[in-house]
């Protein structure tokens, strides 16, 4: 479930434009929200660019890819192989609607680009997931285009939507009071909200104790 083309490196490695633009970003926002320690689970790790930049950037973190699609979860263990991060375990394969999940815990979940590309039933799956999955207080984040009580928010973001939804009907980009409905469903409630480039936001949800 693609939006974009992938170039295709050496040693199996894809490689995603939009991954490469936002890692940073969106790695300065982790950065401030994460635990200090603990195993965080990225949801759907794509092309695995953003678990390996990740993993440089937050050393004290243990972090867990996961992916369903065959040719990414090669790419993610090609990237992982070549960067040669040792606090990053191999990439397990993870379909968020076959629950349980094959993860026992985690302090932090990480979801990027995820929930617009797939139907509305995996993002209620991800929510009854990350409420077995999270420990303490633990958190969801969120990272993607979003819109504000059924606007958009951007001319942009109201296109793509367009585009999603002739792709695929069941894709588009989600409301956040639709999505804080489902963590108020699962025991989660939306901590903070944060301004991303390019229209997008990120989303941190926090587990009700």
């Amino acid at each position: 479930m693609r939006c974009e083309e992938l170039a295709v490196l050496p040693s199996d490695r894809l490689s995603s434009p939009s991954a490469e633009r936002n890692k940073g970003p969106i790695s300065e926002v982790l950065a401030q929200l994460l635990p200090d320690g603990g195993v965080v689970l990225e949801v759907g790790s794509g092309t695995g660019q953003h678990v390996v930049h990740f993993a440089r950037a937050m050393p004290n973190l243990i972090w867990q890819p996961s992916e369903r699609d065959a040719d990414c979860l090669r790419s993610i263990r090609a990237w992982v192989s070549v960067e040669a991060l040792s606090n990053v375990r191999p990439p397990v394969h993870l379909d968020v609607s076959a629950l349980p999940w094959p993860i026992d815990a985690a302090a932090a979940l990480v979801c990027i680009n995820m929930i617009h590309i797939t139907p509305w039933s995996a993002t209620e799956a991800l929510f009854q997931g990350s409420r077995s999955l999270l420990s303490g207080r633990g958190l969801l984040c969120l990272y993607g285009p979003f819109k504000r009580q059924g606007q958009h928010t951007s001319p942009s973001n109201k296109s793509f939507d367009d585009l999603l939804r002739r792709q695929e009907p069941e894709w588009g980009v989600r409301d956040i009071d639709d999505v804080s409905h489902l963590a108020d469903q699962a025991g989660l409630d939306l901590h903070q909200t944060h301004e991303m480039p390019s229209n997008n936001l990120t989303l941190v949800y926090s587990k009700r104790r």
